[in-house]
């Protein structure tokens, strides 16, 4: 039995509303008729009005995760049809009798049924994981601590949120909560307005990350307790109270704080107060934390309330030459292709050796060509390129400080406040106080770009 792609959009969506208790959004079926029709990340991103990096690594990763999950067995973006037309095959074309309901309350012990251990999956919903040891263990054995706190740090697109899913799905496995919340979610005109409103947006997400209804009204009193105590009182009288479970909350992009301190300061207080708990109370025993961020901790906090010098630090790093060898070969690049000149280009850059490899996974495609092309608009690291120079063209003293650096052959001293934002973004690496581009296709592309604009602007 043949399956057309109305037909594999409805199977998917039985499937995972079967295992989760809810449907396709419409961004997942963008992206499994972008990988039906044979459509690249960016192109299915530039169809649906996303950035690539937000389509493929927000919502891609996740989506076939779930996938995964939901019907068994291992599928990505290239390898999924045959299985979707299984699970037709048995299921039958038509939806059960009885839908299944969205994200219920929690049971008296609080755990919902979709986070459980036994739904969340296996590590086989991560077929082009490439592990780095002893990364993933440290991250795994310290998180199954009571009152642990794990901080991970990375550039952005190094793969320190997939390192974040990969061990969680260990953990729920293991039977403990897991939730994530990343800051990126949130309204920063909305949210980051004042501290209230950051709690308040803070303790619904968790509560609707774990199934669990919003029960805000039942518990805040900021003019009489303040808004720390609610928050601190919501978590404890409530969402850990809500299971016997150890919940693992992993907190992504928390360096998009950095320039609130009017929020940050607080709130970093706060999760250290946390973490203090745990040596005293055996409810806050049962909360582990998981802090993500991609640049050095820049901002200024009392030694004693900050969350950034407790706890284990990890640091994700590019990939080895091996490393990216499994990589490629996990896309089904042949181990005859020599990545000497892919690495001279790209360093072991996840994301761009990713880009590559599902590249030379295309017919036609040889990675003599990709590399040619590579710093060029004909490239296909065109979208990346662009997206990152679009950002810090619109900042006059931002692009000045990153013109020092890929015009220099050594590194060089560039100050703090321009240094941490293109630190964050990938684009320079940061030796003590001294920079360099990552790698040879920024300095390259960045070079040309700032050369075109000065001819316009000399014009």
């Amino acid at each position: 039995m043949e399956l057309d792609l109305e037909q594999a959009i409805a199977a998917a969506d039985q499937a995972v509303a079967g295992h989760t208790g809810r449907h396709l959004t419409d961004i997942e079926t963008e992206i499994l008729k972008g990988a039906w029709q044979g459509l690249t990340y960016d192109q299915i991103a530039a169809a649906c009005g996303y950035s690539d990096s937000y389509v493929r690594r927000n919502v891609g990763v996740k989506f076939w995760r779930v996938l995964s999950e939901s019907l068994g067995e291992s599928v990505s973006k290239t390898s999924f049809r045959e299985s979707l037309r299984r699970y037709r095959q048995q299921s039958g074309p038509e939806p059960p009798a009885s839908a299944p309901s969205p994200r219920a309350p929690a049971a008296s012990n609080g755990a919902s049924e979709a986070n459980s251990g036994a739904n969340f999956g296996t590590i086989a919903a991560f077929p082009h994981y490439v592990e780095r040891p002893p990364l993933e263990q440290i991250c795994r054995e310290t998180l199954q601590q009571p009152g642990a706190l794990v901080r991970i740090k990375a550039p952005a697109l190094m793969g320190k949120t997939q390192l974040m899913e990969y061990t969680l799905t260990h953990l729920a496995a293991g039977d403990l909560r897991t939730a994530v919340l990343s800051f990126a979610l949130a309204d920063r005109r909305v949210h980051f307005s004042n501290l209230d409103r950051f709690l308040r947006w803070f303790c619904v997400n968790i509560s609707l990350e774990l199934g669990l209804p919003n029960a805000i009204s039942e518990y805040w009193d900021e003019e009489g307790m303040g808004s720390k105590v609610s928050c601190t009182s919501y978590i404890e009288e409530y969402v850990l109270a809500a299971s016997d479970r150890p919940l693992v909350l992993c907190l992504d992009d928390v360096d998009l704080l950095f320039p609130h301190p009017e929020i940050y300061e607080d709130f970093f207080s706060l999760l250290r107060s946390w973490h203090e708990k745990a040596r005293r109370r055996k409810r806050w025993q049962q909360m582990r934390l998981c802090i993500v961020h991609s640049t050095d901790v820049y901002i200024q906090l009392n030694i004693n309330q900050s969350p950034f010098n407790v706890g284990v630090p990890l640091e994700v790093l590019e990939f080895s030459p091996s490393q990216a060898q499994t990589l490629a070969q996990q896309h089904g690049v042949s181990p005859d292709v020599d990545l000497t000149p892919l690495m001279d280009w790209v360093g072991g850059h996840p994301y761009l050796l990713e880009l590559t490899f599902e590249a030379l996974s295309r017919p036609g495609q040889t990675l003599a060509e990709i590399l040619r092309t590579a710093p060029t608009e004909a490239g296909i690291f065109a979208n990346h390129l662009r997206e990152h120079w679009l950002e810090v063209n619109g900042n006059a003293e931002l692009c000045q400080a990153l013109g020092q650096v890929v015009q220099a052959p050594q590194p060089v001293f560039i100050e703090s406040v321009y240094a941490y934002p293109l630190q964050r973004r990938g684009l320079i690496r940061l030796q003590g106080n001294q920079a360099e581009p990552r790698c040879r296709l920024y300095r390259e592309y960045l070079r040309a770009q700032m050369a075109a604009t000065e001819m316009s602007e000399g014009a």
